[in-house]
Parts: structure tokens; C-alpha cells; sequence
């Protein structure tokens, strides 16, 4: 932990204008951004007595190895540069909000010939056009879905607009009338552009002159008996009412604002963003934020403004922006707000009216996000902590089993047969720990032998780790002797249990100086998938190496029944218990990850041929081989002069190649069960 006043700047040498500010650890990365109307005065704050700071600040300060800052003119400009500072440098200490989902926006390229409208995320771009946002997308597609009647402009995508042009048809909304088909030339680019601004106008709110032209529109072909004409504009009229009636009338006609609550407790902050365009809600956000900055309401307003209107220009910033509290600064806010706006920018706290009776919905939006943020987190939290001290009492354990591995063993038929372990800490898969085997110590199908000669691997790293490092003195009791014999009490250990993990096992990680790290931690518990005999066969395992403080359990597939080593009934969980679900999503992971371990030495196995074995035969020339002879059935039966033929095989090659191949058997024949005919067959490659 630094002292502050190690780094604080001598008395005078701070300039007392306006200016920003930045922290910065021993590793010069920038941990706090802030800015000031009087540096001076703001940096000299954070050199006070450590004892009169708030926690955050005094955690920062003391994190912190140096300070300092660049002066300004203007306290905007300082607003735009300590935006600027934290785009670019993520500063730990500073609140940042962060969006709880991608929201999707109805967007209109207005960037291109023919503007096409779509449902985007993520950035925005230039010369696009952004409605929204909207908490689903197919809210966005049912609004475009009624306004493609009065507006029919393009909504296919590049592909399938080329297509259309080249073949001179359009696609099926162009038949229907819900495009008005600008690939084949029905109208122009400056008609099609024009229906894409009205398409524009009647989003941003400019709603009553299109629904009054449509209906006089009507009217007119009524006295004129065109009936048929008129019955479809009476239709568009009303696509164009239910298309206003998807979002709620709140204020007047004109209205175009922004309404920001928050919601806040002594370690997080929810803020909720409703957008009005046109006396309508057409769109809505929610953000979290966790309070690492001693800030209040206000300066949590004027982040949440930072972020908001950061990256905006033109109405995307609205004229009126609504806030619980103004900001510090608020007369500097505001101008920052117009110069992005091009124009006057209202930041003001609502006193009355529909507007305050507005931002109380939106306050009590706020409250209920924080409210299910907290409920889920905590929710999360305590379901974990409830399953792992289920699993405790069940099993007898002196504390929760706060890391978990499990074992699982694979093979198909008795073929390819291979191990995972899998680690759970705190109720979480760790899966960067996760590790697999393959069975060396003996052939053939014996889950028992299997899992007796994985635990012994794994937990003879981990004793070895530790001498290696010191941590672990060995005494006559728990010492595993270097080559073979253990204690008498323990009868002599089996080879294939003390053998390192095979080159073929996961390799370790390492620490960053490069030295192996641990094999894992040692767990609290250790699940082997199965019952009684792998349970045993894990206990005797942990036994043969000394090892005491570790509990095991097994988790039968059948009846979920756990199994404890030397006791003859199972111990039954609950169904609906939280221990239970917690054990069987571990052997759940435990099994795919040894079932996608072997099906993948499966097939490399499958796809492996006497050549592969080959020293210096690439692929490209075995795949001469295979081509020039047909199969690796009748390369097997080539002479080597026959092989030298080949381009790019000489004499040396060839031999060793027939060498190889005669040494492989070839494969038993096929046999017809039904007539005894022996069937022959090309290999094609494989053998």
C-alpha cells in the first residue's frame, strides 16, 4: 500500500484552472480519470488525512503511485476530455455503467443509395439512423411489419438485392406491395430515398400529417367511387394508428425528451433511461453500475450522461434530458449537451405536471432493476452456498467443500479408454483446471483399474509438486517411497498409480516466471462417477499415497444414490435438494468432457494409417502414394521399384514405406454372415 504523501505534488505546483486529472498505479496504468474547475483545490483533497477520506477514496489513493493532469480553458472541454480519458483507459476506481443486454434499434441506412431498414446492435455507424431502443427485436420487426403498407422501402439484404437486380425479379414483399421493389426499377433512388425520410419522420414522432393526408386521401377517393382505392388507405391509416398504438402516450405531442432515474445503495447504482420522441415512449434501457468512487446522486447523473450522449450528434441527443438530480456542473453539462446537439439542450430536475409524474415511473422502473439485480446475484450466491453446505452435512464434512473434482472414465468397448477431471470451486466450473488422461497402465475394459490408476496419477503429481516446492515434508508415515514401496501398512502401490501423467494428459499451466504451477489444488471432495467399486477403487488410491484429508464420494447414474467408501447403504438426497443438483451437474461435466475426449482419439485413431508412422513422409506426398496405387491395400502390395515411380519418392522413402506396411497386418476380411463369401474391399486409404 503506497503513502500518499510519497507522491503528492509540492504546494503551487498544481495550476488553480480548470483541468483533468489522472492517477496512476507503480505499473503506470491509469486507475482514476477526473476532472476540475480548480485543480488546485480538487488534487489537494486527496492528500488529506487518510482518516477523514471516504473508504473508496482513501483504497484508491493508496493504490495510486504518482498524479497528473492537463489543464484546459474551459470546464466543457474538461467534461470532453475526462470522457475521452475514460473510453480509453478503463480506470478501475471510476463508475462505469454497464448495459444489462445488447438493446436492438430500428435502424435506416440513409448512407446508402437505396436505405434499407433493419433491426441493428452494437455500435452505431454514420449516416444511419437509429429509432429505439427497443427490449425486443421482434417488437422493431411487428412495428416495421405495419408501416411497410404506407412506407414500402427496402428491407432485403445486399445479397439478396443484387440477386433481384441480375435476375429482374423481386423477392415476394415486392409482389405483396410491402416494397416497392428498387431493384427492378419500379421506382427510383430519389423515390425510394423520399419514402425512406418519411419512413424517418413518422418514427421521430412527426405522426399526425401522414395519418391526416391518408385519411383526406381516402375521403377524396370515397366521393370519386374508387372505392377499392380508398379501402386500402382507410387499411394503411389504421396500420399506421396500431403502429403508434405499440408505444404508450405519456406527454404532449412535441415532446422530445429524455428521462434518467436512479436508483442507488451504499455498493451499486441502477440507472433507467426512458427516450420520448413525439409524446411517446420509443425506447428504454437500464443500466448497473457498482459505486467504486465515492460519488452521489449527482455525479452518478453525470456519468450516466457522459456515456449516454458521449458518442451522439444531432437528435440522437434530444431537446429536453430529465434527471433526478443536476450535476455538479450543470450549467457546463449543458453546454457540452448542445454543442453535440447543434443546438439549446433543457437539463432540468421535473417539478410538476406529467413530467414528474413520468419520472416517477421511471424512478420506480430504477428501484425494481436494482431490486432484481440484487435478487439475482444474491439468489445465485445463496443457491450455491445452500448446495455445498447440503453436500457437507451429508457427507459428514467438517466444512463446505468449497472445490470439487470429479472423475469420469470413457471408452468405447473397451477401446480408447480415457479419464477427465473436472473442478468445481464454489459451486462454479473452473474449467482453465480441467484435466484429462489416457489409460496406459494397462489394456481393455476395467473402469475400476482405471480409476484407482487416475486418482494415484493426479494426487502423485500434486505430492510431488509439493516436495518440489517446499510446501510438504515428508515423515516415515505419509512419504510415498520415490520407486515403488509405501509404507507396510499400505501394502506395496500398484505401477500404473505412480507414474506421472502421461505426455498425453492435458499439459500444466505455468506460472509467469515459467515454472510449472500446481497440479490443481488439493479439494475438499472428491466425486468419481459410479458407485461402490470406483468409489473404493479411489479411496484405496488416496490411501496408497498417504493422503487422509481428502473426502470421497461417488454419484450412481441409476437411482443418483451417493456412495461413501466402507459403507454399504447409499446416502440419499432429496430430489429437489440443491446438494444433489450441484453433485450431478459435476458428473454431468465430468462425462462430457471424457466423452468428447474420447470420441476425438477415437477418431484420429479411425483416421490414422501405417504411414502416418513413415519418418520424413508428409501429407502431400502420402497423398501421392494413395492416388498413384489406388489404395494403401495395393501400395502394400508394390514392389519398391514400383513405389520409386512415384514423383517425389526415392529409393530411401520407398523402403521405408514397404517397410511399414509390412509390418502392419493387414486387416481381417469381411465375411458374409448369410453366404460365408469373404468380401473384399478396398481400404482407401486406411489400414
Amino acid at each position: 500500500m503506497a503513502d500518499p504523501s510519497s507522491y503528492r505534488p509540492k504546494p503551487g505546483q498544481i495550476p488553480d484552472s480548470p483541468g483533468v486529472y489522472k492517477f496512476r498505479d507503480e505499473h503506470r496504468r491509469v486507475i482514476y480519470v477526473g476532472k476540475a474547475k480548480n485543480l488546485r483545490q480538487r488534487v489537494a483533497n486527496y492528500f488529506q488525512d487518510l482518516a477523514n477520506l471516504h473508504p473508496r477514496t482513501r483504497t484508491m489513493v493508496t493504490t495510486a503511485a504518482s498524479v497528473e493532469w492537463t489543464v484546459v480553458s474551459t470546464e466543457v472541454e474538461a467534461l470532453q476530455l475526462e470522457y475521452s480519458w475514460i473510453k480509453e483507459f478503463d480506470p478501475r476506481f471510476n463508475v462505469k455503467y454497464r448495459d444489462d443486454k445488447s438493446y436492438p434499434y430500428l435502424a435506416v441506412t440513409l448512407n446508402e443509395e437505396f436505405p434499407r431498414v433493419q433491426v441493428m446492435r452494437g455500435a452505431k455507424k454514420k449516416g444511419v439512423r437509429y429509432f429505439g431502443p427497443y427490449g425486443h427485436a421482434w417488437a422493431i420487426r411487428e412495428t416495421v411489419d405495419l408501416m411497410l403498407r404506407v412506407f414500402p422501402v427496402r428491407t432485403c439484404s445486399a445479397g439478396v438485392f443484387k440477386n433481384a437486380a441480375r435476375t429482374g425479379r423481386p423477392c415476394l414483399l415486392g409482389y405483396i406491395g410491402k416494397c416497392s421493389a428498387p431493384c427492378v426499377g419500379r421506382v427510383t433512388p430519389e423515390e425510394h430515398r423520399e419514402l425512406a425520410e418519411d419512413f424517418c419522420d413518422f418514427m421521430a414522432g412527426r405522426t399526425g400529417t401522414y395519418i391526416r393526408r391518408l385519411e383526406k386521401d381516402m375521403m377524396q377517393a370515397a366521393e370519386e367511387m374508387e372505392y377499392e382505392r380508398a379501402a386500402r388507405l382507410r387499411d394503411d391509416a389504421e396500420a399506421l394508428k396500431r403502429a403508434m398504438e405499440k408505444s404508450a402516450v405519456v406527454l404532449a405531442d412535441a415532446t422530445d425528451a429524455d428521462l434518467i432515474a436512479v436508483a442507488e445503495d451504499e455498493l451499486e447504482a441502477a440507472l433507467q433511461i426512458f427516450h420520448v420522441r413525439g409524446g411517446r415512449v420509443r425506447g428504454q434501457r437500464g443500466w448497473v453500475t457498482d459505486k467504486v468512487e465515492a460519488v452521489d446522486t449527482s455525479g452518478l447523473v453525470e456519468h450516466a450522461l457522459q456515456q449516454l450522449y458521449g458518442e451522439e450528434r444531432g437528435e440522437a441527443v434530444p431537446k429536453e434530458v430529465l434527471v433526478p438530480a443536476l450535476p455538479e456542473d450543470a450549467e457546463a453539462v449543458s453546454q457540452w449537451l448542445a454543442e453535440r446537439r447543434g443546438s439549446q439542450v433543457s437539463l432540468r430536475i421535473p417539478q410538476r405536471g406529467d413530467k414528474k409524474d413520468l419520472m416517477v415511473t421511471v424512478q420506480r422502473n430504477a428501484q425494481q432493476a436494482l431490486g432484481l439485480h440484487k435478487t439475482k446475484r444474491a439468489s445465485d450466491l445463496t443457491t450455491r452456498s445452500r448446495a455445498l453446505e447440503e453436500i457437507a452435512e451429508a457427507l459428514g464434512l467438517d466444512t463446505a467443500p468449497l472445490r470439487i473434482e470429479c472423475y469420469d472414465i470413457s471408452h468405447l468397448q473397451g477401446d480408447d479408454v480415457v479419464a477427465s477431471m473436472v473442478v468445481f470451486e464454489d459451486g462454479l466450473a473452473r474449467k482453465s483446471e480441467y484435466r484429462r488422461f489416457q489409460i496406459k497402465g494397462f489394456e481393455g475394459q476395467d473402469d475400476v483399474r482405471s480409476m484407482h490408476e487416475v486418482i494415484g496419477r493426479r494426487f502423485k503429481r500434486y505430492l510431488q509438486d509439493k516436495e518440489r516446492t517446499g510446501e510438504w515434508e515428508e515423515t516415515p508415515e505419509t512419504a510415498p517411497a520415490a520407486t515403488g514401496p509405501v509404507p507396510a501398512a499400505t501394502g506395496p502401490v500398484p505401477a500404473p498409480a505412480l507414474t506421472a501423467a502421461s505426455p498425453d494428459d492435458e499439459p500444466e499451466p505455468r506460472e509467469d516466471d515459467g515454472r510449472p504451477k500446481r497440479f490443481a489444488y488439493p479439494p475438499q471432495l472428491v466425486v468419481v462417477d459410479g458407485g461402490q467399486p470406483q468409489v473404493a477403487a479411489a479411496k484405496r488410491a488416496l490411501d496408497e499415497l498417504g493422503i487422509d484429508d481428502i473426502a470421497v464420494c461417488g454419484l450412481a447414474k441409476r437411482l443418483e444414490e451417493v456412495w461413501l467408501p466402507d459403507d454399504d447403504d447409499p446416502v440419499v438426497l432429496p430430489r429437489s435438494s440443491e446438494g444433489l443438483y450441484l453433485l450431478q451437474r459435476v458428473r454431468d461435466e465430468a462425462h462430457r468432457f471424457a466423452i468428447t475426449y474420447q470420441r476425438a482419439k477415437r477418431a484420429k485413431r479411425i483416421r490414422s494409417s501405417p504411414l502416418d508412422d513413415v519418418t520424413g513422409l508428409g501429407e502431400t506426398r502420402k497423398q501421392a502414394l494413395v492416388k498413384h496405387f489406388g489404395s494403401v491395400k495395393k501400395l502394400r502390395q508394390a514392389t519398391i521399384d514400383e513405389i520409386c515411380e512415384v514423383p517425389g519418392i526415392g529409393r530411401r522413402t520407398a523402403e521405408s514405406v514397404a517397410a511399414a506396411l509390412a509390418s502392419t497386418a493387414p486387416a481381417a476380411p469381411a465375411v458374409n454372415t448369410a453366404t460365408g463369401e469373404i468380401i473384399e474391399e478396398d481400404d482407401g486409404g486406411s489400414s
